[in-house]
């Protein structure tokens, strides 16, 4: 069964003659391990579409599951509590408590669920390790780079046992070399049994996911299998001969 499901889901803002129709009876699923891009053109949805299937933003009809629960049916503290244990969440204006140091926003998330402090700063020291952000743990986000601070976000999505990755632009205000280590953690979160949607305008971060979909207008118009990445976007390449 599906981990994500949006069930002829659509969402429109205004009344009347200012309607405006963000979404119109998307289908998606997504299962436990796998990857699905989103693309399509600003305006297309996508956007939306993620904070739908995060509880962050309520359809005007159809229906979103989570690991088969309705969200509709969910009380407010329910969802709070799926955010907080279920779901990671990447957002494009990456969301840090400005009060907060590197690590601490990593590992808040945890203690938020009751996990002692001590694991949880384990545990957020260890995301921030995999991105290459250890000695920037103790920086506060207005100390980092637009980069260091998405990736700080990534971390902090990734951080605990997430079941479910919710990513819009993950690799926007980073380097080649940094995207794809971003692109690493959320396959090896996948590899886990997460299931992952990452919202991208690039080809070639898309090229990494499973599934790739195709809206406009909010409408799915395309889904289709890429192609196998290169390798060398895989697998570290061999050092050079001396």
């Amino acid at each position: 069964m599906s981990f994500l499901e949006l069930r002829r889901v659509s969402k429109s803002y205004g009344e009347g003659a200012t309607e405006v129709r963000a979404l119109a009876d998307i289908d998606l699923s997504v299962d436990r391990g796998s990857l699905v891009a989103v693309m399509g053109p600003s305006g297309s949805g996508k956007s939306t579409l993620l904070t739908i299937a995060g509880s962050l933003e309520k359809q005007t009809s159809g229906e979103v599951l989570i690991d088969g629960a309705a969200l509709q049916t969910m009380s407010h503290n329910d969802k709070a509590r799926l955010r907080r244990r279920t779901i990671g969440y990447v957002f494009q204006d990456f969301n840090l408590l400005a009060g907060l140091t590197a690590v601490e926003n990593v590992s808040l998330p945890l203690e938020l669920d009751g996990v002692q402090a001590r694991k949880a700063h384990a545990a957020g020291m260890s995301a921030l390790e995999e991105l290459g952000l250890a000695d920037r743990a103790t920086h506060y986000p207005d100390e980092l780079s637009g980069g260091e601070r998405q990736r700080v976000a990534i971390a902090r999505a990734v951080v605990g046992e997430r079941h479910l990755l919710l990513a819009d632009e993950p690799s926007g205000a980073l380097d080649s070399t940094n995207g794809e280590a971003v692109m690493r953690m959320i396959l090896a979160a996948c590899k886990q049994g997460v299931a992952a949607v990452v919202v991208t305008h690039d080809a070639q971060l898309a090229s990494w996911a499973d599934r790739v979909v195709f809206l406009r207008d909010g409408r799915v118009i395309d889904q289709t299998v890429p192609p196998p990445s290169p390798e060398s976007l895989i697998e570290p390449s061999p050092e050079p001969s001396k």
